[in-house]
């Protein structure tokens, strides 16, 4: 990169681009409300992840959503590097 030349890392996102995802439907028989945290998880950052979480408590979706092996978002992100700050938030957000 040239040296008069700025690198970006992760600008800010806005709150109409965070509730994108909560638009995003499965294409499998993944549960809706799973199937949004999961994408939600992979797409943001954990401050916007966070902040996605209000806006998906508010619409009413389930975090305690399970696949049809019975693993909710926790159980399914666990054992993933990033995942500590994340459960972090869900943990929350539950109370």
């Amino acid at each position: 990169m040239r040296k008069d030349k700025k690198q970006v890392i992760g600008e800010e996102i806005g709150d109409e681009q965070i509730k994108l995802f909560l638009a995003v439907e499965p294409a499998d028989a993944t549960p809706p409300s799973l199937h949004k945290l999961i994408k939600a998880y992979r797409g943001l950052r954990v401050d916007d992840f966070e902040r996605f979480v209000a806006f998906f408590v508010a619409a009413g979706y389930d975090l305690d959503a399970k696949d049809d092996k019975g693993q909710d978002f926790v159980a399914l992100i666990r054992d993933q590097r990033q995942a500590p700050p994340y459960i972090e938030v869900i943990e929350a957000a539950r109370g």
